[in-house]
């Protein structure tokens, strides 16, 4: 018979066992990982197909995490309605930010107020929201202006005193893509004061859209129209090369100097090659660094600025012929 000292030794035993295997059915909650995101910025551009925005999504995400924070970055595919349900799945999400690439400068700005009255604070990058009425803590993106300027004295540059006919390949649901060709014409129009002769005119504005295929067909209609074309200015990488494989086609790229705009790594080998005369050049990279440190900032109680623009930088074949990133 076992004694009851012996039972309550066996007891207190089993307890102690218990307690120094962890057995405790309500054990503390573990303290909160330092890996552990601090929230989400959600970002929405116009297309992932370009590889400017690519970079941008890479670059934002990678800077995103060094402050503690997930990025969802989705594309918008030019679709206006895509973009809304985007930024309502955003909300829903309740993202901490959001970075809007807008698909329409106009028609985002329902999106935007909803994001508004969700108290989630709103971005934008490249292009800007035109609506009214809405509340954007900063906007970040090239000085598009100034850039339209430089693509205007590369265009005077590459015919010379000759001038001639040209078109424009614009993009005008887009903030951005107006403001170059707002550029381009000033500094076109400055050129063509005064003169009788070297005049440059531009004959129409087409929809390129920004997009490689409807550069193409544009610049198609374009010379059939003008057979006499001297000159395209695109408003972005991809539809100045659908400019180039026209020409390539109509057997006229040694007769029409292309100017386009970005600085992508194609559009470089083609002015390297001698198929496009120059760009300016965007530098989304920086777009990208500045989009995040602007949100940290907010976050953190700081002064952020309405609006920064970056300038661009004018490339032409001489730096092509260095650039040690092409073929």
């Amino acid at each position: 018979m076992i004694s009851r000292n012996t039972i309550c030794a066996l007891i207190l035993a089993t307890l102690t066992l218990f307690s120094g295997c962890g057995g405790q059915s309500d054990p503390a909650p573990a303290s909160q990982s330092s890996a552990e995101s601090k929230g989400l910025i959600a970002a929405s551009c116009i297309t992932l197909t370009n590889p400017y925005f690519i970079l941008i999504k890479d670059v934002m995400t990678e800077e995103a995490a060094k402050h503690g924070y997930d990025v969802v970055f989705l594309s918008g595919d030019q679709d206006p309605a895509k973009q809304a349900n985007q930024i309502k799945d955003f909300i829903v999400q309740k993202a901490s930010a959001i970075a809007l690439n807008p698909c329409d400068s106009k028609a985002v700005g329902p999106s935007i107020k909803e994001a508004n009255e969700a108290g989630i604070p709103v971005f934008t990058f490249d292009i800007k929201c035109q609506a009214p009425d809405v509340e954007i803590v900063s906007h970040i993106a090239t000085d598009n202006f100034q850039g339209g300027q430089l693509a205007g004295e590369a265009m005077i540059e590459a015919l010379g005193a000759e001038g001639g006919k040209i078109v424009i390949l614009d993009y005008k649901p887009a903030e951005s893509c107006i403001m170059r060709v707002d550029g381009f014409k000033e500094v076109i129009d400055k050129h063509n004061a005064g003169r009788d002769t070297g005049k440059i005119l531009i004959m129409a504005e087409l929809p390129g859209d920004g997009v490689k295929d409807k550069g193409f067909k544009a610049s198609e209609d374009a010379l059939q129209a003008h057979p006499d074309l001297a000159g395209i200015f695109a408003i972005n990488d991809p539809s100045g090369l659908g400019a180039v494989a026209a020409l390539e086609k109509a057997g006229k790229l040694d007769d029409v100097a292309v100017i386009a705009f970005d600085g992508q790594p194609e559009g470089k080998q083609a002015i390297k090659d001698g198929k496009i005369y120059a760009d300016p050049v965007q530098f989304p990279d920086q777009i990208a660094r500045k989009t995040v440190q602007a949100i940290i900032d907010h976050f953190d109680g700081k002064d952020v600025p309405e609006e920064e623009l970056i300038p661009a930088a004018l490339y032409r074949q001489a730096d092509g012929l260095k650039d040690p990133e092409l073929k």
